[in-house]
């Protein structure tokens, strides 16, 4: 049996290049010219660029180097996380003159359900548009949004008109919009799945909506039955305002490939006490620990164990840490090493604080 699902007025606002425009805001000299928040060194990773960046092909994540040789006349700026928290602060605080049900996925993006709003306003889009306005009088930047009536269509329609734009999908809108989507823009479907999909002759949401639920799962295992239903439009997830964290990680990308344990265990000991100070900071402790591995081929490994007792002191971190990194043999060079606690014990955490804590990138420079 399909199920039926509620219909409400989801929002989901996304900050246009948010890191770039930040930067761009807090120096006029930057205004304008091709920008990219991260490292352009050999072993640099770029974070987030600007649209004059993106123009020549410039994306997130990509090396700096390749970031250089698309655009010759990129400005690199070290990340200011300290600054993008507190301009996300003031968005939220926006975001909460319309609706309590406000979801944070990270600092420039979130779901806002207006179903029932502060305003009294009964159209989702009007109100968007009043908060990308209120957003730009108070802080300068742009903001895209999409709206619809679940989290997913709405995600999705908020890339149709960026930047500073937004797009609506009605009702009886969404069955129509989704077939034709290409299953590339479909979120929850990344690269290496598209790439699967293409394969099996699925290029667009229609094609998706013409496959049984029996061969997705099949296909797919359990995301199987998730694209069945998403692709007819079902996607029953509240806006959820407080969101309690799975796990607290901190981790660092290395401008030099390390083949040594001596100087990893060094690392580790940085990556121990930037964990320590966040968990500490949110009054978490953890029993799991996961050591992150990265090698200079960029296959990515992890190493777990959980431990009698909940932890959050870096002494013991890196004495977890040390001892997964030597359980076995390295298999190549290393290019970026992180720790992360989970299996909480989120009762301590206080109701206003539970929020899905991320882990944000370190780099050398």
């Amino acid at each position: 049996m399909t199920p039926q699902f509620p219909i409400r007025k989801i929002i989901h606002v996304d900050m246009d290049a948010f890191y770039a425009s930040v930067e761009q805001l807090d120096n006029p000299d930057l205004r304008g010219k091709p920008v990219a928040v991260g490292g352009g060194s050999k072993r640099g990773v770029v974070s987030a660029a600007s649209y004059e960046a993106r123009k020549y092909g410039v994306r997130s994540a990509m090396s700096g180097v390749l970031a250089r040789m698309q655009c010759p006349e990129l400005i690199f700026v070290k990340p200011r996380f300290d600054r993008y928290k507190e301009i996300s602060k003031q968005i939220r605080e926006i975001f909460f003159e319309f609706t309590d049900l406000v979801e944070p996925l990270s600092l420039d993006e979130a779901y806002l359900d207006v179903t029932e709003n502060k305003k009294g306003n009964p159209s989702a889009t009007l109100i968007a548009k009043e908060i990308r306005q209120r957003i730009f009088d108070h802080l300068s930047l742009t903001a895209s949004a999409g709206i619809s009536v679940n989290k997913f269509v709405a995600k999705v329609a908020s890339d149709i008109n960026k930047p500073n734009g937004q797009k609506t999908i009605n009702p009886e809108e969404v069955i129509d919009f989704l077939e034709d989507l290409d299953i590339r823009q479909f979120h929850g479907i990344g690269k290496v799945t598209a790439e699967k999909m293409y394969k099996l002759g699925i290029f667009t949401g229609k094609d998706l909506k013409s496959r049984s639920l029996d061969y997705l799962n099949s296909q797919f295992g359990k995301s199987g039955q998730y694209y069945y239903h998403v692709v007819r439009g079902f996607h029953n997830s509240e806006v959820k305002p407080h969101r309690t964290p799975k796990s607290v990680g901190a981790e660092r990308t290395f401008s030099e490939n390390l083949s040594s344990e001596i100087f990893m265990i060094d690392k580790l000991r940085y990556i121990a006490n930037e964990l320590e100070s966040r968990m500490n900071k949110s009054g978490i402790e953890g029993k799991t620990i996961t050591l992150k591995i990265k090698y200079s081929d960029f296959s990515l490994h992890t190493r777990s164990k959980t431990l009698p007792d909940y932890i959050s002191d870096k002494d013991l971190i890196l004495e977890g840490a040390k001892e997964l990194l030597l359980q076995e043999s390295l298999e190549n060079s290393v290019r970026l090493l992180g720790i992360t606690l989970s299996n909480l014990n989120i009762e301590k955490v206080e109701k206003d604080e539970q929020e899905e804590i991320t882990i944000q990138l370190k780099f050398d420079f």
